[in-house]
């Protein structure tokens, strides 16, 4: 007995103190502190604890300690089971080999099968270079995996230190990835390789930190300045996720009344429809308690995808951002909204789509960047979702950019619409200039004749009451009522059930 409890110990406090002293001189928990944060106090149960490597060679065979530098095991999180694995930087670096990767490998099957969420607490040196091929061949077991376990079961990857080449791709396949600032990094080739290959002289948070994935690649949708505060975002974002595909989302009591009124947001979106300001402002007013979950807030700003609760039901909010170039959707601001999109349907979480679009972005790189593909990334994310979808065009909606944020012609259960709305092909502006081309040049008075024009568009056609008319819009509300309104729409959407077709699976343009 004795003997095993002197081993367990040693596994959980590492043989080596001064690698303990150095991990927590980089500001950097261990992997049994990351764990204990994330997790309810005294849930955790471990899992092969005293699994060792049989590698040889290099020394190995004299180094063997028990763990092989991963923790697995299962706890709960706000009384919901949660499958967690944390790479132990203390032992061999958090280098994976063979034994490290079939005890990921364990767990990721038992996650599977038991449907529940999967965290990866990552902070790792990439393949144990001492094991060759066994190493990589433990991360295509994960890789598999991770393929496996996509749109079945949560996938939350937490990013607290080095992952390089290959083991990147993993949280590539995850659902979410989480980085705190100037302890993580994420690349496939790092600074000395750039260096050789290319010339560029590189740091490795210039290359792959948090900032950088947080804002320009858009690899991590959440980024925090100390592990305390991201894992306790971890634990909200799981409290608003169901445990897999089969379940609904979890619902909490709300004291934020479902039909509270919102006056305010009239004074919040102006109606003239070139003025700026900040839907999240619209969004904090809309749901319960103001409080949501934004999901790569630097990154596509000119779209906002949160998640928040209505009415205690869990909700993903798709809003374009006339703070940010106008709104329009772009090649970066479609695909973040489409992965969000696929995401939420995946894991039976309605959509709501809040709407003020000015079209597409224009431009010479858009288009050789291939906007058309990319923008058909979100168009194909609606289409294909099966969840309950309720749009509401709060201002502007022009073009192709209407049809494509959740019109009711691709799908959408409800569409409301503010007084403010104007859905058209193209602003009043920019129509009159062709329909009325030639009056407008032969006119004694063009400048009269176009403003005229404008307003005749406007009157005939873009009046706030046109698509209602044509059953393209189901209610014209005021902006007062639209808690309210999307409250009671989602109640009765909440049964909703729509069969797939029978396929293996679409082909979308990725």
């Amino acid at each position: 007995m004795s003997e095993l409890i002197d081993r367990k110990s040693a596994a959980r406090q590492s043989s080596d103190s001064e690698a303990t002293r150095r991990q927590h001189g980089k500001g950097k928990l261990t992997a049994y502190e990351r764990i204990e944060l994330l997790l309810d106090k005294g849930s955790f149960t471990e899992i092969e604890a005293l699994r060792r490597h049989r590698a040889t060679g290099f020394g190995m065979e004299r180094r063997r300690p028990d763990s092989d530098g991963v923790v697995t095991g299962w706890g709960t999180v706000l009384g919901r089971s949660v499958f967690v694995y944390a790479h132990d930087f203390r032992v061999f670096g958090g280098a994976l080999g063979e034994a490290h990767a079939q005890k990921i490998h364990k767990l990721m099957d038992l996650a599977i099968a038991a449907g529940a969420p999967l965290v990866s607490l990552n902070d790792g040196a990439g393949a144990r270079i001492q094991e060759g091929v066994t190493a990589l061949a433990g991360y295509g077991g994960i890789f598999r995996r991770n393929t496996r376990a996509s749109g079945v079961i949560p996938q939350i990857s937490v990013m607290l230190g080095p992952c390089a080449g290959g083991a990147a791709y993993s949280p590539a396949l995850t659902d979410f990835v989480f980085m705190v600032r100037g302890t993580a990094q994420m690349f496939i080739t790092g600074p000395d390789v750039v260096r050789a290959v290319t010339g560029e002289d590189v740091t490795h948070d210039e290359l792959g930190g948090a900032e950088v994935h947080g804002s320009k690649s858009g690899v991590s949708h959440f980024v925090y300045d100390d592990e305390e505060a991201c894992l306790q975002d971890v634990r909200y974002l799981l409290s608003l996720l169901p445990d897999n595909n089969r379940q609904l989302p979890p619902t909490v009591p709300s004291a934020d009344a479902p039909d509270r009124e919102t006056p305010v947001l009239a004074e919040i979106v102006p109606d003239e429809p070139t003025r700026s300001y900040d839907v999240r402002a619209v969004i904090a007013e809309i749901v319960d308690d103001g409080e949501h979950l934004e999901v790569h807030a630097d990154w596509a700003a000119s779209v906002v995808c949160t998640l928040a609760r209505l009415d205690g039901h869990t909700v993903g909010i798709v809003a374009n951002q006339p703070a940010r170039l106008a709104g329009v959707l772009d090649i970066v601001s479609s695909e973040k909204a489409a992965r969000f999109v696929q995401f939420c349907d995946a894991f039976n979480i309605p959509i709501v789509s809040l709407v003020d679009v000015p079209g597409f972005l224009p431009g010479v790189r858009q288009e050789h960047d291939g906007i058309i593909r990319h923008g058909a990334k979100l168009l194909y994310a609606y289409c294909n979702a099966t969840v309950p979808r309720v749009q509401v065009i709060m201002r502007k909606a022009y073009g192709g950019a209407y049809i494509v944020m959740d019109s009711r012609s691709i799908g959408a259960d409800l569409s409301f619409a503010w007084p403010s709305n104007e859905i058209a092909v193209m602003g009043a502006e920019g129509a009159a200039e062709i329909v009325f081309r030639r009056d407008i040049a032969a006119a004694d008075d063009p400048a009269a004749v176009r403003a005229a024009r404008i307003a005749e568009y406007r009157s005939e056609l873009m009046h706030p009451f046109h698509a209602a008319e044509r059953g393209l819009v189901d209610d014209v509300i005021e902006p007062g009522q639209t808690r309210a309104v999307l409250c009671r729409a989602l109640a009765t959407l909440r049964a909703k059930h729509a069969d797939a077709p029978a396929r293996k699976h679409g082909n979308p343009p990725l």
